[in-house]
């Protein structure tokens, strides 16, 4: 739906920066993807091992890429998964508790809460808790007034373009089974890339 992928003004930003530092979240604001690329990549130290959640904001900003470069300077939890074809258990545990975890958000409302949708759930694990640290990356478009704003922007909009993605790449429709709410976090673990650019469900 167009109201959900309408860049907010400068007050709203700011405010909703604010709200979310207020929360424990850190959070700052770049102008495109390669800025975002290259803020991310600078919060991870070589030879970190890194869980990367599935997510078109880090695959077009050329995040992915990067971390699961197989010479590439980062231990990338998914490439190991990958390459073992580990059984569901197994790669469970192996992704369980990386030093940083990558991802997005679906909804971010002024008041400093997130908000991820879901099919299975399998990114909730690390960014709730399993994680040392956690980078998310989100267009701004993302933000939204408040918790029923979120919820109505994940079903209305992130879900009928997620259904399309999944067509194109398993033959199937997508599902929202399951929503995190993140409320607040301790300061320090859960860090917001926030991009002034449409990108993303």
């Amino acid at each position: 739906m167009a109201q959900f992928d309408v860049l907010p003004d400068e007050s709203t930003v700011t405010a909703t920066l604010a709200a979310l530092h207020a929360h424990g979240f850190g959070a700052e604001v770049v102008d495109d993807l390669a800025a975002a690329r290259k803020t991310v990549l600078a919060r991870i130290p070589h030879g970190a091992r890194v869980w990367r959640n599935t997510s078109i904001t880090l695959d077009e900003a050329g995040i992915s890429a990067e971390i699961d470069a197989v010479d590439g300077p980062y231990e990338s939890v998914r490439l190991e998964v990958t390459a073992q074809n580990l059984a569901s258990r197994q790669m469970k545990e192996l992704a369980a508790a990386p030093d940083y975890a990558l991802g997005s958000v679906h909804a971010i409302t002024q008041d400093g809460e997130l908000l991820i949708g879901s099919a299975s759930g399998s990114q909730f694990a690390t960014v709730a808790w399993g994680a040392a640290n956690v980078v998310l990356v989100a267009g701004l478009q993302k933000v939204v007034p408040d918790l029923e704003a979120a919820r109505r922007r994940v079903r209305e909009h992130s879900l009928p373009l997620e259904n399309v993605r999944a067509r194109e790449a398993y033959g199937q429709d997508s599902r929202l089974n399951k929503t995190l709410e993140i409320y607040g976090e301790m300061p320090g673990r859960i860090h917001l890339v926030l991009i002034r650019q449409l990108v993303g469900f």
